[in-house]
């Protein structure tokens, strides 16, 4: 069937007034049908995610009714009878998350939906609370706010796995948007075939945060922005009980708000989305910014330091936190014997260097957290979960303890705010303490370079550079000969899952490697050099105009 054909059957089933007035909106514009319609939303590293809006390729609510009657029909098929369901601040995530709901109700499934929006994190563990058979999240992470997703989670609480994924497209694909039978809401609560977490849940779920504590922050004065997501309320909260002086929240960023207003792509990653936490902990003198995404599984900072702020990328907090975490359980007593670090392939070898020196097992996965909750889960089944101290990923993503199997901005808040205090305590910020690292190991630095590929062309575009760049593997990039090329796809060194990853290892000790992200359109290369600032300038400027010229559209 064509994308306008799609069109015309959709404008002949559409009820929903939303979904209909964007259909009109449409009439005429074939591009806006062909990129609308040309594909069905896929998996990826994160789940579902597109643009909110009509067609097979966004969400809207007969996208959410399809997918869920696909995953209901595969639950039920292995005798799965109950799911967990959570949302985040974003256009919809509300109304999704009832659809969601709704729609297994109708199903024979008990849902237990949170009454209000909350962490990706804490859907993680009331899907492991509750003995959920699946775990859904409505939300689109970091992404600006014309996107929306939708995760899904195992019994684990971990995001499913790629066969696991594969095998439930299987019966989404077989399922007619317009025929999904939905229960009423309000009559699916009454009878029991919904209920709504209670806030009791909410505590066990702070008290396994609490946990992870190393030690507090008495006397640290902390700027937050949630930016405008699900942190609003349990990052403080978390923050309060070990000890923050002074909390002070960014006033227009501080309350859900999916429109995100005040910065257009809500990612602490990006300088400008910290813009106005910036200014909060200037004006307030506050000893560091914290800034959590949207849905709060990932947490970026800034430090005071210098009479400024200066912002700390993902692969320095999680070689800081290696290192704060690892060196501290030691002193306490309470780093296990064997202890473990799991990084994913694409993040900074340093954090290795840091936790081998306490005779840490190291394991590098691929892009992904579901991969790194994979690992952790490997452990709980040989009964040795504890052995788990730090998992981390290079796109500011944290995780210490078993008690969920996502990234959780909550617990990585409490700690980066433990460890600032603690170098406080010492005379000295985070930022010295990262030096102080770089000096004992080298100054290992990193690049990310994204190439976007919008659109139905864009998508055939991105899979025939990449085709092309396996057809011709480089021997050598910048004049430097390539002394190690992994494909991650045909690859038998590691025990890994086959994954559209190329990595090169050079000469100089550089390397770059290159995927396709899973839930954007976009070709992601992250660059490697651990040389002088001077020499690391040269070497990042000479991988990035080899990849301009394989990889630019």
């Amino acid at each position: 069937m064509t994308s306008k054909e799609k069109y015309e059957l959709w404008r002949k089933n559409v009820s929903d007034k939303e979904v209909a007035a964007q259909l009109d909106a449409m009439k005429g514009n074939d591009k806006a049908i062909e990129n609308a319609f040309y594909k069905d939303l896929e998996f990826g590293t994160g789940g579902l995610r597109g643009e909110l809006g009509a067609g097979t390729n966004c969400l809207n609510v007969y996208t959410i009714r399809k997918v869920t009657q696909g995953i209901a029909d595969c639950m039920k098929h292995y005798g799965y009878k109950k799911a967990a369901i959570s949302h985040d601040s974003r256009i919809n995530s509300d109304v999704f998350a009832a659809e969601v709901a709704r729609v297994f109700a109708a199903n024979g499934i008990k849902a237990y939906l949170t009454k209000e929006l909350m962490p990706t994190p804490y859907l993680s563990f009331i899907t492991r609370h509750y003995g959920a058979d699946i775990g859904v999240m409505i939300t689109a992470s970091h992404n600006p706010a014309k996107y929306n997703g939708y995760k899904v989670y195992g019994s684990d609480g971990c995001q499913l796995t790629d066969a696991r994924a594969n095998e439930m497209i299987g019966y989404i694909e077989k399922v007619d948007p317009f025929a999904v039978k939905v229960a009423a809401l309000s009559e699916s609560v009454k009878e029991g075939k919904i209920e709504y977490v209670s806030d009791d849940v909410t505590e066990l779920y702070l008290a396994e945060v609490k946990k992870r504590s190393v030690g507090s922050a008495d006397g640290l004065k902390v700027a937050y922005s949630p930016l405008n997501g699900t942190g609003y309320k349990l990052v403080p909260e978390m923050l309060k009980r070990i000890g923050v002086a002074a909390l002070d929240i960014v006033k227009e960023q501080g309350y859900p708000d999916g429109r995100f207003t005040t910065c257009s792509y809500p990612n602490p990653e990006k300088a400008e989305a910290l813009k106005l936490g910036l200014e909060l902990a200037k004006a307030k003198d506050s000893d560091i910014l914290i800034a959590t995404d949207p849905d709060a599984d990932r947490m970026g900072i800034a430090v005071k330091h210098g009479g400024g702020y200066t912002l700390m990328t993902g692969n320095e907090v999680g070689v800081l936190l290696t290192d704060f975490l690892f060196s501290r359980r030691k002193e306490n007593g309470t780093l296990p014997k064997n202890p473990v670090l799991v990084k994913t392939i694409v993040s900074t070898a340093l954090a290795v260097k840091v936790a081998e020196e306490y005779g840490a097992e190291i394991y590098n996965v691929l892009t992904g957290f579901k991969y790194i909750g994979d690992v952790i889960g490997k452990l709980e089944a040989k009964g040795e979960a504890d052995r788990f101290v730090l998992g981390f990923e290079e796109s500011y993503g944290y995780l210490s303890g078993s008690y969920v199997r996502d990234k959780d901005a909550v617990v990585a808040s409490m700690l980066t705010a433990e460890m600032t205090a603690y170098y406080k305590g010492k005379g000295k910020t985070l930022v010295d303490r990262i030096n102080e690292i770089y000096e004992k190991y080298g100054y290992y630095e990193h690049r990310l370079c994204s190439y976007e590929y919008a659109g139905a062309e864009g998508n055939a575009k991105m899979k025939e550079l990449l085709a092309a760049l396996r057809a011709h593997l480089p021997s050598e990039i910048g004049g430097v000969k390539v002394v190690d090329t992994i494909d991650y796809l045909t690859q038998k060194k590691f025990d890994l899952p086959k994954s559209n990853v190329l990595s090169f290892t050079l000469e100089n000790g550089c390397s770059l490697i290159v995927r396709p992200s899973g839930t954007e359109p976009l070709i992601k290369v992250y660059y490697t050099a651990a040389k002088t600032r001077e020499e690391n300038k040269k070497l990042f400027e000479s991988m990035q105009s080899y990849a301009d010229s394989v990889l630019k559209a």
